[in-house]
């Protein structure tokens, strides 16, 4: 017996809002049709557990197959199956879940987290692709008669007996023009491994071989070869669900491999558990991070019992562990989410919350087990510490007490035992303790160097946040400066008010600033005389810790690094009044052999810091070989 009827909705404009507007991405219709299987095949082993399904459950595999000459890509199951009735019940009335319904009737009688739940509008998503969709189903439930539903996208149905013998539900859907890149099996495929590669029933993908005629049919026309791929295409079993104490390392590495086939292996990794006052599982990686942070985003997958949402998980996990990879899991964050849900939803926040302990006492537990290991691996994770601690006070609360400062010479320390180890030699005037820093060791090596002779210490800070992190540092530590080392001279960098003399006289020092301008030409230069050690170098050119840091921010902000003190503008030239060199520029006989000695020994000063280039390096190189040749 045939029957007609109408989709019980409220407009008949829902199916356009379902084609268009209900989900962002085509692809979900596949997630969303393979869940309802899973959910069929669950809710099953529920009723043979609770004694409510008798007969045997068999294979419980799912198959997704693919007939690219009849265009249609079929979802078959072996789980409850559907009625007539139950179709018109379930399917008819949009919106209707019928997980709802079954966790009410059984809520005592066994694990309801189990059940995926999405019948209804997750149904629906297949009218995204599809012109036309159609049910075969038969109910487990004894005596009942299979069924046959068809419907073309417009709210009227067609519901029949039809000749399905197995229990379960086919769903095949007869994929429209517009959609017909679902018809490719490599299309498939890849959207099988985003989205199902988890999924707690095992599912299996065939394709119709059109090539190859299997028998007839009862209607005498010619059946076709369905080649199935032996291999399973997901991992209904993944480790995150596991016991962590019945885990070794070699499962969770494998584990990564699987995730990432081409990354290094990581460093550490958390295994999350959590029942209350939300259900969380997963396992979080620490990666060998690069200095270009931006690239390693959107690693993270995010999951609902086993079926994958998104890896843009921006609200769930703080921003700054989103460098960090791996799989959350937790039934409480529903399918389709929006980015307003996710930043408005308790759960969401507390997830967040829990996430960044769990982060900051894996750390804690490492430093204080093996502080050796720790340090070798603080290079990898410093930048997301570092970042973390930028982002988040109560992460920074958290870690600071074991994030590293490293010496040039390999030395670590933490901040508090920094800030002790130079209580004796790194303090101004103004009793603040100025920690010295390199942004590159190889560049500012000559600076290094002078500061070591006065036994003062530097530290390196060479990472890619390390312009941010250095303000905020100074905002959070008392009586504390960092200072680049080639910011200024030493003795103005750590100003100790200890009064020094030149041994040129005043007269000889307005000289020599006049003889300095006309070089180097440059109004926005300044230009003084100091009272250095003669054994410093008798220029020394600095851009103040101000534009330094302006300068180091622009680069990680994409603007040009360039924009100031790199062509000579707005720097400092100290000249070592007691430097020898000084005086035999003022002692030279002819302005002209004073301005060639100072020439070059600016140049030298410009070459020290990679600020000499194009014309100038050229007529310093030629000057040099002239000056040899004498």
């Amino acid at each position: 017996m045939k029957e007609k009827g109408n989709i019980s909705i409220n407009t008949e404009n829902i199916f356009p809002i379902i084609k268009k507007f209900l989900y962002s991405d085509q692809d979900i219709f596949l997630r969303e049709l393979i869940s309802n299987a899973v959910d069929a095949t669950q809710k099953l082993k529920s009723l043979s557990l609770m004694g409510e399904m008798k007969d045997e459950i068999g294979k419980d595999t799912i198959e997704v197959i693919l007939d690219e000459k009849k265009k249609t890509i079929t979802i078959s199951d072996k789980g409850i199956g559907m009625s007539a009735n139950e179709i018109k019940k379930y399917i008819n009335q949009i919106a209707f879940s019928g997980a709802t319904e079954f966790l009410e009737k059984y809520k005592d009688k066994g694990d309801e987290q189990q059940i995926i739940g999405h019948f209804g509008l997750g149904f629906y998503s297949a009218f995204m692709v599809s012109n036309k969709v159609e049910i075969n189903s038969k109910s487990f439930k004894k005596g009942s008669k299979s069924a046959n539903w068809i419907c073309d996208g417009n709210t009227e149905f067609e519901i029949k007996e039809s000749k399905k013998k197995d229990r379960g539900t086919d769903v095949i859907l007869y994929i429209n023009d517009d959609s017909k890149d679902f018809l490719n099996e490599s299309k498939l495929n890849e959207i099988l491994a985003k989205y199902c590669k988890f999924l707690p029933i095992k599912i299996k993908f065939g394709k119709k071989d059109t090539s190859v005629e299997d028998g007839k049919d009862k209607e005498g026309k010619p059946k076709h070869k369905t080649v199935k791929i032996d291999n399973i295409i997901n991992n209904p079993d993944p480790i995150w669900n596991k016991n962590p104490n019945d885990l070794k390392d070699p499962d969770y590495l494998n584990f990564y491999k699987e995730l990432y086939p081409f990354s290094e292996e990581p460093l550490f990794w958390i295994h999350l558990n959590v029942d209350y006052p939300f259900n969380l599982t997963g396992i979080l990686f620490f990666p060998k991070i690069k200095n270009d942070f931006e690239v390693q985003k959107n690693k993270i997958q995010l999951y609902s019992k086993q079926v994958f949402i998104t890896d843009e998980v921006k609200d769930v996990v703080p921003e700054f562990l989103m460098l960090l990879h791996g799989v959350i899991d937790s039934p409480d964050i529903p399918l389709n989410v929006s980015r307003s849900y996710l930043q408005s939803d308790g759960n969401v926040k507390k997830i967040n919350t829990y996430i960044t302990k769990k982060v900051a006492d894996k750390l804690n537990d490492l430093f204080k087990e093996n502080r050796k290991e720790y340090e070798k691996k603080w290079k990898d994770i410093s930048l997301f510490v570092k970042y973390g601690m930028i982002s988040e006070d109560k992460f920074y609360d958290k870690v600071s007490s074991f994030a590293l400062f490293e010496s040039v010479d390999g030395k670590m320390r933490t901040i508090e035992e920094y800030k002790k180890y130079i209580s004796k030699t790194q303090i101004d005037k103004d009793k603040n303790k100025v920690i010295l820093y390199s942004s590159d060791v190889k560049k500012q090596d000559s600076f290094i160097d002078d500061a070591k002779k006065k036994n003062y210490d530097v530290i390196i800070l060479d990472n890619v946040i390390d312009s941010h992190y250095i303000n905020h540092l100074e905002q959070k530590l008392d009586k504390v400066q960092l200072k680049r080392v080639d910011a200024d001279i030493l003795d103005k960098l750590i100003d100790k008010n200890e009064k020094k003399e030149t041994v040129i006289s005043d007269k000889e020092k307005e000289s020599l600033k006049k003889l300095f301008e006309k070089i180097i030409n440059n109004k926005t230069t300044t230009i003084s005389v100091d009272a250095l050690d003669p054994l410093d170098n008798p220029i020394i050119i600095t851009l103040p810790e101000f534009f330094r840091r302006m300068q180091d921010m622009a680069k990680t902000g994409g603007s040009n690094p360039m924009m100031m003190g790199a062509t000579g503008e707005m720097i400092a030239v100290s000249i070592n009044g007691n430097h020898k060199i000084i005086n035999k520029i003022i002692n030279a006989k002819t302005a002209k052999s004073k301005e060639k000695i100072a020439s070059q020994i600016y140049d030298l000063a410009l070459l020290s810091q990679n600020m000499l280039s194009g014309s100038d390096l050229t007529n310093f190189v030629r000057r040099s070989i002239n000056i040899l040749g004498k």
